[in-house]
């Protein structure tokens, strides 16, 4: 009974539901005419037509000038030693239960796939009373995001069962990654086609492997030693692709041992000690969607068409990327390292400041010095944030150990047909 008036009170004051949404675009209508005399709408569909209309025209120009800024501010957390360093990770953000999202973003198979039929298989799935739900809509969100700053770089967004690996690659044929740059990413992004992909490009990762991942030692394509592995699976080898080239630590990260590649051969250029730290930071990028979701409040969209949830996820993405890049660009000077940077405190004290733009500021109070402020605690934590009540599941996933297999008789068969008709050899 509580719960149900704590939710009507929400819904009476506009906190949850679509005139949340309405309020929070008057406010922003009025604090535009306050500052600039002037606003492109009048009303929030009004914003969305047009943001559908010309966010395709918007979005790519206004990532590229975020890009910039991250550089000129960016000082020495904009490379980590030579590589600019990026990582990848996918989220899905819920949408609204209409017909119309159902229809873009719902898997038309949805509990017929692989992973469905497997706890089938094993049981694992618990019994439930009644009729399922059906599936929600979900976004599909694959993000880019900078290792050193701890920002967003870029995303492509689709239905819920799109792939991440092919947003990855859509991603590179966009081509907005200079010189150097090197991805880490999670178990989610191997295979062949995805790996040549990188390296074509002339980009460098960090990726950690599982068992669902064979590599073979001791083809003789390059210089055997320690660590050198190949990814050629038969496939590819038919077709007379290249085998790949990788290096395989096994490293100690945190409290879990896993297995990581890189197509960096030259230790002197990304050492064990790198990937370690690399692939460290990597977990940052699940805090960022922690703060577009709980503290940015998209953890579900409002918009009840297909076309508006894409540019109200683009535009919230947009938005909190400012947000946390006036923090840092006003924290680094201090040498404050963009890791204590807090973006709930930033975007707490640029809508105080907004709210209260008629007020005379206190002296020493105006936004670059509030926002120098806008950092984490700096105590240290003494017990564990896991909560204790949280349940076993007895599918929890796992990515286990890679496959490593020695190159077989035939395997060096067909390299040698690979290296006659790429004309390497007699």
């Amino acid at each position: 009974m509580a719960a149900r008036r704590s939710g009507r009170a929400g819904r009476a004051v506009g906190l949850v539901g679509p005139r949340h949404a309405h309020r929070c675009f008057a406010q922003a209508y009025r604090w535009a005419l306050d500052l600039a005399g002037a606003a492109a709408v009048r009303s929030y569909q009004g914003l969305t037509g047009a943001l559908v209309t010309w966010t395709a025209q918007l979005l790519p120009a206004l990532q590229a000038r975020l890009r910039q800024r991250m550089q000129e501010c960016g000082g020495d957390h904009w490379r980590l030693g030579r590589w600019l360093a990026l990582a990848v990770d996918g989220s899905r953000v819920s949408a609204p239960r209409t017909a119309a999202n159902e229809r873009a973003f719902c898997a038309p198979r949805y509990g017929h796939g692989q992973t469905a039929k497997y706890r089938k298989k094993k049981g694992a799935r618990r019994r439930r009373r009644g009729k399922p739900e059906p599936v929600k809509p979900q976004v599909w969100t694959t993000l880019v995001w900078h290792l050193g700053l701890r920002l967003p770089w870029g995303w492509k967004t689709g239905p819920s069962y799109a792939g991440e690996r092919d947003h990855w690659r859509a991603l590179l044929a966009e081509g907005h990654f200079p010189k150097d740059t090197l991805f880490c990413a999670g178990a989610g992004f191997t295979g062949y086609e995805l790996w040549k992909a990188l390296a074509d490009a002339g980009h460098s990762f960090v990726i950690r492997v599982g068992g669902n991942v064979t590599l073979r030692r001791r083809l003789g394509y390059a210089r055997e030693r320690a660590g050198v592995v190949y990814c050629w699976p038969d496939k590819a080898a038919r077709k007379r692709q290249p085998p790949l080239v990788l290096r395989l630590w096994r490293l100690q990260v945190g409290r879990c041992p896993m297995a990581l590649v890189t197509n960096v051969l030259d230790e002197r250029q990304l050492s064990a000690a790198d990937v370690r730290e690399l692939y460290r930071r990597r977990w940052g990028i699940e805090l960022q969607f922690r703060a577009l979701k709980q503290t940015f409040g998209r953890r579900k969209l409002r918009s009840k068409t297909p076309d508006r949830a894409l540019v109200e996820l683009d535009w919230s993405l947009v938005g909190l990327w400012l947000a946390q890049l006036f923090a840092v660009k006003e924290q680094l000077p201090l040498g404050e390292p963009p890791a204590r940077s807090s973006a709930a405190l930033a975007l707490r004290i640029l809508r105080e400041l907004l709210d209260r733009r008629h007020e005379p500021a206190d002296p020493g109070a105006d936004l670059g010095r509030r926002l120098q402020e806008a950092t984490t605690d700096a105590y240290r934590r003494r017990t564990s944030k896991k909560a204790r009540y949280r349940p076993k599941y007895k599918d929890k996933p796992a990515a286990g150990t890679p496959k490593v297999v020695t190159a077989q008789p035939y395997h060096k068969v067909l390299l040698r047909e690979y290296l006659q008709a790429t004309k390497r050899i007699p």
